[in-house]
């Protein structure tokens, strides 16, 4: 029931006082805080399993940033999509630049193995952000350079994908502290991430498939 709970959180747009009121329904006795307490507790662990056992992705890579809000203030949540659409990685960071931006790529490097080439935006702190990358790559001589191309029509695509991302964070009217806001983005990307069918379904429903990851 508490999986439950927590998968309805994260998939659909729906506040935790509204998740109250459906837990009733269904003869479960449950505060929206405590609710909270669950998502924040179990989604970074659940997507982490997600990550180890999501299908492969290709090796061209679109990645963007797109804006929450956490205590008033606007804080930011990078992502990663292959040519396909299938989610490669995520990250939330208070700030945007190039340090941020350097960070997400070597995190998503590290789970998802080096792209061939990767498209970004107009943003000046993401290009300089991936060729710090490269630079490091260059010097080190730890792998092959990737490709960076700037396109807004290559990265249609994950800005599409984002509005899944933002119609589940709307009722939340914004995030009350920074780690409560990056466990629930986890747990939000991992909903999408099954929805997309980037876990093997076996035959079982997306719920099914995200109770799994707790096993």
């Amino acid at each position: 029931m508490i999986l439950y709970a927590v998968y309805f959180y994260v998939r659909y747009a729906v506040s935790y006082r509204d998740l109250e009121e459906i837990m009733a329904e269904r003869s479960v006795d449950v505060d929206h805080a405590t609710l909270n307490r669950w998502v924040v507790k179990l989604s970074t662990d659940l997507a982490a399993e997600a990550q180890k056992q999501k299908r492969q992705t290709a090796n061209s890579w679109r990645m963007d940033e797109t804006y929450v809000q956490v205590k008033g203030q606007w804080a930011y949540l990078y992502r990663a999509v292959d040519r396909d659409g299938r989610t490669l990685d995520f990250m939330h960071s208070a700030k945007r630049d190039k340090a941020a931006a350097r960070r997400f790529f070597k995190r998503a490097i590290s789970k998802n193995g080096t792209p061939d080439r990767v498209a970004v935006d107009k943003s000046g702190a993401n290009l300089t952000g991936l060729q710090a990358v490269n630079l490091i790559r260059k010097f080190t001589g730890s792998g092959r350079l990737i490709r960076i191309m700037q396109s807004k029509y290559l990265n249609n695509m994950i800005e599409q994908d984002h509005r899944f991302i933002k119609r589940i964070t709307r009722p939340t009217l914004g995030f009350k502290a920074f780690h409560s806001a990056a466990a629930t983005l986890a747990g939000i990307e991992t909903a999408h991430m099954i929805r997309k069918g980037q876990i093997a379904a076996n035959g079982i429903t997306g719920f099914q498939q995200f109770a799994s990851l707790a096993v």
